[in-house]
């Protein structure tokens, strides 16, 4: 993998070691989202159309979760120990972005 803007190679993101997992739970959510989908057009009842949307929630916020306890056990533990001013910036980043999923 190589930075499109420098041609340098990118160093491996914080979920790399968890890659495969991740791609496996959205592979099921993109099926899941395909099954609610076949529901709707076969007129399937409210209630039960509801909760499969609640099952493909949970299981984004689950994939959402794993990434960012990835970043902060990787991206942001290394920036802190090896630049003080990069791990605040992380650290900042960290807090946006859970302002940002939480929508405070």
């Amino acid at each position: 993998m190589t930075d499109t803007t420098s041609g340098a190679p990118n160093p491996p993101h914080g979920y790399a070691d968890h890659k495969t997992d991740h791609l496996s739970r959205l592979h099921k959510v993109e099926g899941q989202v395909r099954g609610i989908t076949r529901m709707v057009a076969d007129d399937r009842y409210c209630v039960d159309v509801l909760t499969q949307i609640g099952a493909v929630t949970h299981a984004l916020q689950e994939v959402a979760l794993g990434l960012l306890d990835d970043h902060v056990r990787h991206c942001v533990r290394d920036a802190v120990l090896s630049d003080p001013a990069e791990g605040d910036a992380k650290l900042d980043e960290v807090a946006l972005t859970l302002r940002r999923a939480l929508r405070l």
